[in-house]
């Protein structure tokens, strides 16, 4: 992955949106991608990354992107952005597979298929759950002027995609032109 590190911890959906930066894809190579999925342990089923995954991924990507933009904006995602994630879903179908644990029966989804649909149907179904949601409308693209990630904010007062990147550099660049000799 390159030196920039993505920013993570937001819903699954907009963790993959923000992959796209202002400075590059942070997807670039199956690598990038690796490294991603790595970041998203536990979020993510278990699936190798193959040759495949790298495209079937981005198209997700691409059309949670072009589906969120609409959304949060109270507008009607594009009809084809909707059945390219639908698609992504079906082509790895997902069960609750039933075991014994020993003392009782438990139900764990997994979804069937190769490893590049598994990840890009788990990616398609965060993207379902978020614009399904009615936060939708709440998430918010960062107010630094050189940031074009999203987040859903905690607090309504939040403005920055991160208080540690974003909100810094923009208070010590109001800071600079506040305090700065004339």
């Amino acid at each position: 992955m390159s030196d920039l590190v993505p920013l993570t911890g937001e819903p699954l959906a907009l963790d993959l949106v923000n992959t796209r930066t202002a400075v590059g894809d942070l997807l670039a190579t199956p690598d990038d991608l690796r490294a991603w999925v790595g970041l998203q342990a536990g979020r993510l089923p278990e699936a190798g990354v193959g040759p495949d995954a790298l495209a079937v991924v981005r198209a997700v990507r691409e059309h949670t992107a072009g589906a969120l933009e609409r959304a949060r904006r109270g507008e009607p995602p594009a009809p084809a952005d909707l059945a390219a994630l639908n698609d992504a879903q079906r082509a790895a179908p997902a069960i609750s597979e039933l075991a014994w644990n020993g003392s009782a029966v438990v139900a764990e989804r997994r979804r069937t298929g190769p490893d590049g649909a598994r990840l890009a149907a788990a990616l398609a179904e965060a993207a379902a759950d978020l614009l399904g949601d009615p936060a939708v409308t709440r998430v918010r693209r960062c107010e630094a002027d050189d940031c074009v990630l999203l987040f859903l904010p905690a607090h309504p007062r939040r403005r920055w995609c991160s208080a540690s990147r974003c909100g810094n550099r923009m208070r010590v660049a109001r800071h600079y032109q506040r305090h700065r000799p004339a």
